[in-house]
């Protein structure tokens, strides 16, 4: 289980541990938060392809699937 502060999530690297369509490498492009802080919209992109897609943040927790930086 990978530990995630919301507020430092912006521009953070992520490293798809399955990648498809050789896209393994992501950045978070644009964050969204509440007035109470909490995450309501994750834009995820993909390093070679510049490809977008809306995530929900609290997949990226999930170690089977991405881990933090570019591995």
């Amino acid at each position: 289980m990978n530990k995630i502060n919301p507020k430092k999530l912006l521009r953070s690297k992520w490293t798809a541990v399955h990648p498809t369509n050789k896209e393994k490498h992501f950045l978070i492009t644009e964050l969204k938060l509440d007035d109470e802080g909490e995450v309501i919209h994750c834009l995820i992109e993909a390093v070679l392809t510049k490809r977008e897609e809306a995530i929900n943040w609290q997949d990226l927790k999930d170690s089977e699937r991405w881990v933090q930086g570019w591995t």
